[in-house]
């Protein structure tokens, strides 16, 4: 017999999800939090109402594609250019501390003949960064499209190319058929695909955009599509994060003259239902896991070191790059969260036995403490003050939004008229 309890999942999540947001919104803290609280208690780490399922997997990959196509759309293409060394420098220094960080807390509790390559594994899961709960909370806050939000968009992706080839690396060294060669001759080759398919692109959606002067449905739908194959051809022959292709899916329909139409649209099917999943489904993964008093202090110390060395390596660069103090430390901030990105490198370091097992729970308390930590931090950090360097840049959004409104309005009143004038 077919089973539909997927739709009290869905149902449970969406109504938990809610609730905690304006929870956690009346105490001036990001709804995004609520929603990842929402996951917990609903998961097997308490109500146990909710349980992981390959439904609510899939639901939430297309979310966190979703979410990353939105940020493209929303980011300044020129900004962004101007932030790009800047960016290399702020995910070079912010992934080797944490690096570092890690090989050396692992190495004080882990001693063997694979101890090395144990203990510079939970390195390299220190290094991964999920941007995606930082560019939902910063897009609440109407903060993402400031210097420092490009900074973090701009260093995330960088980090998560540095992180594939730190993985590699390690795994490589473990797993002989991997070959670093291939991997990176890959990853440059995505990126000079990216930039030649965008230029192109860029130039032909434009076109048709401009080639019809109303509003139709079917630029969202189509910018859609194209985002979903970027990410597919990103993962699938590249071997770079899905996340990256549809962030670069974003970056090409962004700047043209229905972005702002096409973003509105998105942004709809984004919170109706694959947002909450999301953000819900990392939740879902939290389970309290059974440890020792070693592994405990274990598990303290690599929260410590997961905030403190993102803060300080990312801030670092920054601060090396000629940001501001205050733009430094949000930008070390908002690279905190590892999400599902750091789960993703356990898993993979579990294939080849790089993954020792007692290292799994505190990874997993780790992910979820810089999950929800992030957003509240970032809350704090982005308090508006007197000559702030961060000035939201997207007024012009808001505009646009008003004009797209405004169309709308103006093409459904000459429809009715239509009508009216048919049945008559």
């Amino acid at each position: 017999m077919e089973s539909y309890g997927y739709l009290l999942d869905i149902a449970l999540i969406l109504i938990f999800t809610k609730v905690l947001g304006l929870v956690t919104k009346r105490i001036e803290m990001p709804q995004v939090v609520g929603a990842l609280m929402a996951g917990i208690v609903l998961g097997p780490g308490f109500l146990k109402i909710v349980h992981e399922s390959q439904f609510i997997d899939h639901i939430a990959e297309i979310g966190v594609i979703v979410l990353m196509f939105s940020a493209g759309l929303e980011t300044d293409i020129n900004e962004l250019k101007k932030s790009g060394g800047k960016s290399f420098v702020i995910a070079l220094i912010g992934v080797l501390i944490p690096l570092i960080g890690g090989y050396l807390l692992a190495s004080f509790y882990n001693s063997g003949d694979k101890a090395f390559l144990e203990n510079m594994f939970i390195g390299v899961i220190l290094t991964a960064t999920s941007v995606s709960i930082s560019v939902e909370t910063l897009k609440e806050m109407g903060k993402l499209s400031t210097p420092s939000g490009n900074a973090i968009l701009g260093a995330a992706l960088i980090d998560d190319v540095l992180g594939i080839i730190a993985l590699t690396l390690i795994t490589g060294m473990a797993d002989t058929s991997v070959d670093l060669t291939t991997v990176m001759i890959k990853i440059v080759a995505f990126f000079a695909v990216s930039i030649v398919i965008g230029l192109a692109a860029h130039k032909l959606i434009e076109k048709w955009f401009d080639r019809y002067e109303k509003v139709h449905r079917r630029f969202s739908i189509l910018s859609f599509a194209f985002c979903l194959l970027f990410a597919y051809c990103a993962e699938e022959f590249f071997g770079v994060a899905d996340i990256t292709g549809a962030f670069i899916a974003g970056l090409i329909i962004s700047g043209t003259s229905r972005s702002s139409y096409v973003k509105m649209r998105i942004e709809t099917l984004s919170y109706l239902l694959i947002s909450p999943v999301f953000f819900a489904s990392i939740g879902l993964k939290f389970v309290l896991p059974e440890m020792t008093t070693s592994i405990l202090i274990f598990s303290v110390l690599l929260l410590v070191i997961s905030v403190l060395s993102k803060i300080l390596g990312c801030g670092l660069g920054a601060k090396l790059c000629g940001y501001q103090t205050i733009q430094s430390a949000r930008i070390g901030v908002g690279m905190i969260s590892r999400g599902e990105v750091a789960l993703i490198v356990a898993s993979k370091g579990m294939a080849v036995g790089l993954m020792n097992d007692q290292f799994f729970g505190p990874i997993i308390i780790m992910v979820v403490f810089t999950t929800i930590v992030t957003p509240i931090l970032l809350k704090f950090v982005f308090k508006d003050r007197i000559n702030d360097p961060d000035v939201y840049t997207d007024s012009a959004l808001i505009e646009d939004y008003s004009e797209v409104e405004n169309n709308e309005r103006k093409n459904m009143e000459i429809l009715e008229q239509k009508k009216k004038r048919s049945a008559a």
